[in-house]
């Protein structure tokens, strides 16, 4: 089967595992503080605290802001559930915002109208590793006195006016599930300039505990949202191949593009002007949902995976029941989830692979239905 994505993971990585599995030391070592100095350099940007997945450093982000109950966030209804979830979980309720189909975006042009004296933060989701509109999130943001939180987690090593996904916010996010482009099988990451964020938030992901010259105190109500050494060990060597991991995504994408553009009934992903994607994920959007289906299909036929994306997460049954989300509500987020189609990208296929996937399309969307 061709797959949606596949774990690239160098030899010398494995090693790296197995040294740190022969020392003993398996959790917050060296390997940990190794990773992050190398996230910190990469990135440009001060503090980099590892934690154990994206969903963890969503949270521990929205708790280092203080955000809880009685508060408002503004999050996308079209991307992965974790980021309403990490909301719910402070007790802060989650305010959804419509996205655009060009990128599956936050909508800039709803925001305003969501704010109220409850809002507390944004969290700007770089979807598919398409970066969000930051100038004018940014700027509402600031002239409403709210915070910025980034998911940056399909978008490491994306960039907008030449600056990385995840600098620019009061925190950015990320995610080393085995679906990203760079993997720890699990693992997440939170970076900022602020070092007494970045202390607290040490704290946080470590049980409370700070340690101050050798004498430990336990200072707040921590958790346990560690990265292991082992995890960490899988980092570094992906991260000094990920410029051009990320360039052959580029071109993956290019071929896509020059394969499938001008087919009727078919939208390709536009990335916002002056940026460039990692492309995460290829994702397609079809006019009509019954296109969707047949082609997913063919692929499967084919033995191609594919997938519906994300999710709207409005009209999931949790967030439906609790707040009573309206079937009509959102209507670009429900064309994304009842429309949309990830394909297959990433360095395990050949270029035969993008073409053999771009005319099983071709076929399916040209072929009338029997």
């Amino acid at each position: 089967m061709i797959r949606l994505s596949r774990p690239q993971i160098p030899e010398i990585a494995l090693q790296q595992v197995l040294d740190v599995l022969d020392s003993g030391m398996l959790v917050q070592g060296k390997w940990v503080r190794r990773f992050e100095e190398q996230l910190e350099a990469y990135l440009g940007i001060e503090h980099c605290i590892l934690v154990s997945n994206g969903t963890a450093a969503l949270h521990l982000s929205l708790l280092a802001a203080g955000i809880g109950s009685g508060d408002e966030v503004i999050v996308p209804a079209y991307t992965f559930t974790a980021v309403a979830n990490a909301v719910e979980l402070t007790g802060a309720r989650p305010v959804f915002v419509d996205i655009q189909l060009s990128d599956c975006c936050i909508d800039i042009s709803c925001l305003s109208a969501l704010i109220t004296p409850a809002t507390k933060a944004i969290i700007a989701v770089h979807e598919f590793g398409l970066m969000a509109d930051l100038d004018t999130v940014m700027e509402l943001a600031r002239r409403n006195n709210l915070l910025v939180i980034e998911d940056a987690a399909c978008a490491l090593g994306a960039t907008l006016h030449n600056r990385k996904a995840g600098t620019f916010a009061f925190a950015g996010c990320f995610s080393f599930h085995p679906r990203k482009i760079l993997t720890t099988g699990e693992g997440g990451a939170i970076v900022t300039k602020d070092a007494q964020l970045a202390n607290h938030l040490r704290n946080l992901r470590n049980h409370g505990i700070e340690n101050k010259q050798g004498k430990i105190d336990f200072v707040c109500a921590g958790y346990n949202y560690r990265m292991t050494e082992f995890q960490a060990a899988l980092g570094p060597s992906q991260l000094d191949t990920l410029d051009e991991t990320i360039i052959e995504h580029r071109r993956q994408a290019g071929i896509y593009k020059r394969l499938l553009s001008g087919i009727p009934d078919l939208n390709l992903p536009q990335p916002l002007k002056d940026s460039e994607a990692t492309y995460q994920t290829f994702h397609l959007l079809f006019d009509l949902a019954s296109k969707r289906d047949r082609v997913k299909s063919a692929l499967l036929a084919e033995e191609i995976e594919s997938n519906i994306g994300a999710y709207a997460i409005p009209h999931l049954s949790y967030y439906k029941e609790k707040y009573a989300s309206d079937d009509k509500a959102y209507p670009a987020a429900q064309a994304a989830f009842q429309r949309g189609l990830a394909i297959p990208l990433g360095v395990h296929l050949q270029e035969e692979d993008l073409s053999h996937i771009a005319s099983v399309i071709q076929k399916a969307m040209t072929d009338e239905p029997s």
